[in-house]
């Protein structure tokens, strides 16, 4: 068997699903069946073998799988059709078994090489283990453990394929995980995990954590987000400390960065939070270059802009804009809000948008009175996100809209865009 060239291993562990070839050496299946304890066994086997398993397996078998089933080839030396019999049950019958990515141990010794080929293609996504049970023991200092198997002497040897290809399915991970989609980054992370050995496993682990706290953030659940991401963050340095792959060491100075933000967030005690407004720029901003998403990206920003005249009229004048009392307003507000922003429902007054930015305006507030500067440009950009799809219209709007009102909304809160959170990039 020249496809597989399988590692040192030592020490057998338990399987939980045991997928073993049998075409003439129902000695060496024997063995490693009873080596290994599967709970679960498939046998892969030619059609003229069908009587195999009842006749010399089964009532020599020391502990019976709780399951067994047997997938059988027309052809053991045609590739096409070996594939094509495992492809069209192996993974159904895993499915009804409930394997999961790992679960999977892989024997590989009684297999032609069309059937060989065939099994490692077909259980790539579901096996963390290969075995080999090779002819003479010559092997056995650099290859697996010296055997006996039938007075002949044999070499056990058993190897992780996913140890050498873990590094570029990181990769493709990583690639999802800059595109900005972080759940399903962290499904495949969770997947390298399951599938590789135990001690890259704390790396895999950490990223998938990393992958979902950003997850997290997204949907704006920031304490969830952060609680992930502090414990993404400590599992990763310390997998810095003793290598890691080469750029996870500058991109953690993002994330470390990222957990202060969100603690800021989170342990913010007043009633309105200026981070937030800062969060939803940059979400905003996201969705508009990330997403190509003008009409989702342009009411997240006006939300933004709304944050930071809630935060000012809370700090600077203790004006709650969601429960207003009409007697903290500018005088000339105060019959309109009594007669139109009263809601019926909770008999709270709520202040719309541009009515909060005239009460800061009326107060005094610079921010309110550069609002009322720049309403002549704000206006048409505003009546354009309101005929949009997520407005009250049928047209999507024009990403140029969105970096048009950005602009402004950037010059009314006097934010320095460096110095919104951005989210990291992983280069590994």
């Amino acid at each position: 068997m020249g496809c597989y060239s399988p590692r040192n291993v030592s020490a057998d562990s338990f399987a939980k699903a045991l997928l073993i070839a049998v075409v003439h050496d129902p000695a060496s299946a024997l063995y490693s069946i009873n080596r290994l304890t599967p709970e679960l066994l498939c046998f892969f086997l030619p059609e003229s073998k069908r009587n195999l398993v009842e006749a010399e397996l089964q009532p020599h078998i020391a502990k019976l799988p709780r399951r067994w089933d047997s997938i059988l080839t027309e052809d053991p030396h045609s590739f096409g059709k070996s594939h094509h019999a495992l492809a069209k049950t192996l993974p159904g019958l895993l499915g009804t078994w409930e394997v999961h990515p790992g679960e999977l141990v892989v024997d590989l010794t009684g297999a032609t090489a069309g059937m060989a080929a065939a099994m490692a293609l077909v259980s790539r996504p579901f096996t963390s283990q290969i075995v080999l049970l090779m002819e003479g023991e010559g092997l056995a200092t650099t290859e697996g453990e010296s055997v006996t198997v039938s007075g002949r002497p044999r070499t056990w040897a058993q190897g992780n394929p996913w140890d050498e290809e873990a590094s570029q399915a990181r990769r493709e991970a990583a690639a999802v995980f800059n595109q900005g989609a972080y759940r399903a980054a962290g499904g495949l992370f969770r997947k390298i995990e399951s599938l590789i050995s135990g001690g890259q496993k704390p790396l895999y682990h950490a990223l998938g954590d990393l992958a979902e706290g950003y997850d997290l953030w997204e949907k704006f659940q920031y304490r969830a987000g952060w609680d992930k991401l502090k414990i993404a963050l400590k599992a990763l340095e310390l997998v810095s400390v003793w290598g890691g792959p080469p750029g996870l060491a500058s991109m953690l100075s993002t994330v470390k960065a990222n957990v202060g933000f969100l603690e800021s967030v989170v342990l913010d005690p007043q009633d309105a939070k200026q981070t937030m407004g800062h969060d939803l720029l940059a979400h905003a901003k996201r969705r508009a270059e990330k997403d190509r998403n003008t009409d989702l990206a342009i009411p997240v920003l006006l939300r933004a802009l709304e944050a930071f005249a809630q935060y000012q009229l809370w700090k600077q004048f203790r004006i709650k804009t969601w429960n207003v009392q009409v007697d903290q307003l500018p005088q000339a507000l105060r019959e309109s809000c009594r007669t139109c922003f009263l809601d019926d429902v909770d008999g709270k007054y709520k202040l719309p948008l541009h009515v909060q930015f005239r009460a800061l305006a009326g107060l005094g507030d610079p921010m309110g009175q550069t609002f009322l500067a720049e309403w002549a440009k704000m206006k048409p950009l505003l009546d354009a996100a309101q005929q949009g799809v997520l407005g009250h219209g049928f047209e999507p709007i024009k990403a140029e809209r969105f970096r048009q009102l950005y602009d402004i909304v950037m010059k009314l809160t006097k934010v320095n865009e460096a110095s919104l959170p951005k989210f990291p990039s992983m280069n590994f």
